[in-house]
């Protein structure tokens, strides 16, 4: 009663009629900014999950298009040599000085049908295999000309993509032999506070077949999913929330509307004031 008795005139009950739409407008905004801790926090209900033991025994499987490192070496080192791919000589320029004759190994290719083609042995079928299964099988087979026969393998492209709502989105190499859902997450900064983390998107091609899954970090049960270990070339993607995509709708319009809603409180404050 005491609001329309200082609103006496005509304008003075438009402009009131108007704060009264636009405070509503405002209280729902606030609303739908309040984010729950269930939508933020990981590892929900820790302390109930079975944790499966696979971290010992995780290994990523060769593809197409992975880049082998393999050396052969023996106590006689003449007698590796055959199975070695030759050491080329590289030069790098770095200004102002010019660096030659640099030895830098070559790589195996793993072609379409998962075969790499190795000195003195020919084609070899590595596709689909683990690295653990390709160094048996190497072993096994260099050992018929070299006594204990020492081997390194190592996949030297092995990266994984992180897009979406994270600190730094691009595409991430892995030094290791395995990387988490996880340590790729850290790579780029962890989740903004706009990421939707209940539901993280994982891109994997497998053989030539794309297949894809969704994890939600917040509950804990995660560490026991097959995408919880990355496998190469993995796309991770981050979906933004609804607070971002409506922020997005608004875009440039939000400092109008700020400045509109200021100087609607600034008015209705003089137009009270002056009925005083």
């Amino acid at each position: 009663m005491l609001i329309f008795v200082y609103l006496k005139n005509k304008n003075h009950m438009k402009c009131f009629f108007l704060i009264k739409k636009v405070i509503p407008f405002l209280f729902v905004i606030l609303l739908f900014s309040c984010a729950s801790r269930k939508d933020l926090v990981y590892y929900q209900n820790i302390d109930g999950t079975k944790l499966q033991e696979r971290a010992n025994s995780y290994e990523i499987k060769i593809q197409p298009d992975d880049l082998l490192l393999i050396i052969v070496s023996a106590e006689d080192p003449e007698i590796a040599v055959p199975f070695n791919l030759m050491s080329v000589s590289v030069e790098s320029t770095v200004r102002p000085y010019t660096v030659s004759g640099q030895q830098t190994n070559q790589m195996y290719l793993v072609d379409a049908n998962g075969t790499i083609d190795f000195p003195v042995l020919g084609n070899l079928k590595v596709g689909g295999l683990t690295r653990t299964e390709v160094l048996k099988m190497l072993k096994s087979k260099i050992a018929v000309y070299i006594k204990d026969p020492i081997i390194n393998l190592r996949i030297t492209n092995f990266k994984v993509s992180v897009q979406g709502e994270v600190g730094v989105p691009g595409t991430y190499n892995v030094t290791s032999e395995r990387i988490t859902l996880v340590e790729a997450l850290s790579m780029a900064r962890d989740l903004t506070i706009y990421g939707v983390r209940n539901n993280i998107l994982i891109i994997r091609e497998i053989d030539g077949v794309k297949s894809y899954n969704r994890v939600d970090i917040t509950q804990s049960n995660f560490i026991n999913s097959p995408f919880y270990y990355l496998a190469q070339n993995d796309v991770v993607y981050v979906e933004p929330n609804q607070n971002k995509i409506n922020g997005a709708a608004v875009g440039p319009n939000t400092g109008v509307l700020i400045s509109i809603t200021s100087l609607l409180i600034t008015l209705i404050t003089l137009i009270m004031t002056s009925t005083n």
